[in-house]
């Protein structure tokens, strides 16, 4: 297994994190200020609707959507990546990339939209943080979250959902066991994720039954309440 590279911060990749030393407050300063950067977090069981609503987000509040999952395929894809074989070989075992690795690949891609012409600094992160060491690092190394919506839906309807979009989908874990699989990990390594911005008052929990357009609507409402009106 490839080494994580060591990297000089100032480089614009990831610093190394030592494993015994306490991600707090005390040795991380974010990289982005919260009264300038919105980060919410988009969370929810496989078949909650995630996508179909980002989808919605972006087209309405102006928000970049940065899907982690996307970030590393490209990455490891992307010709002279210092982190292409990394990824490649972690994902070939079976094993989660790096954290470090998947955070600073979202830093690098907010930065960007921050620079760009648009200077986009309204960011919707799809389906992350999956585990709660991702949730802590990030919130302390790159921007704490406005908020984290979190789509609430029974897995027998989810399950529906997917099995049906399976027969289209082409998607080799559109399948029973696959999927069942999938809502216990969801359920083990991301909901106390979601219980602990919940606790910190920071969880914008919206029903996932009903219509696209239903959902959406009690969606724009809860953000509302948040302070988070649409830019069209």
């Amino acid at each position: 297994m490839p080494a994580i590279p060591q990297i000089d911060p100032t480089s614009g990749a990831a610093p190394e994190i030592q494993p015994d030393l306490p991600i707090t407050s005390a040795n991380i300063t974010p990289a982005f200020d919260p009264n300038e950067v919105t980060v919410v977090y988009i969370l929810g069981g496989p078949g909650s609707g995630k996508g179909t609503q980002s989808a919605n987000l972006v087209r309405d509040y102006g928000f970049k959507h940065l899907s982690a999952g996307d970030l590393l395929r490209e990455e490891q894809n992307r010709e002279g990546s210092q982190y292409g074989d990394l990824i490649k070989s972690y994902i070939k075992d079976g094993l989660i990339v790096p954290m470090e690795v998947t955070v600073k690949l979202l830093e690098n891609s907010m930065r960007t939209a921050l620079d760009s012409k648009d200077k986009q600094s309204r960011f919707l992160i799809d389906g992350f943080p999956r585990k709660m060491d991702q949730a802590v690092f990030f919130e302390q190394s790159v921007c704490p979250s406005k908020c984290t919506i979190f789509l609430d839906a029974p897995e027998d309807v989810m399950l529906e959902r997917l099995l049906e979009r399976g027969k289209t989908s082409g998607r080799s874990d559109d399948n029973e066991e696959s999927i069942k699989k999938r809502f216990k990990t969801f359920i083990e390594t991301s909901m106390p994720v979601v219980d602990m911005f919940r606790q910190e008052g920071k969880v914008v929990s919206v029903s996932a039954l009903g219509s696209i357009g239903e959902i959406y609507t009690k969606l724009v409402e809860e953000l509302a309440k948040r302070g988070i009106s649409p830019t069209k």
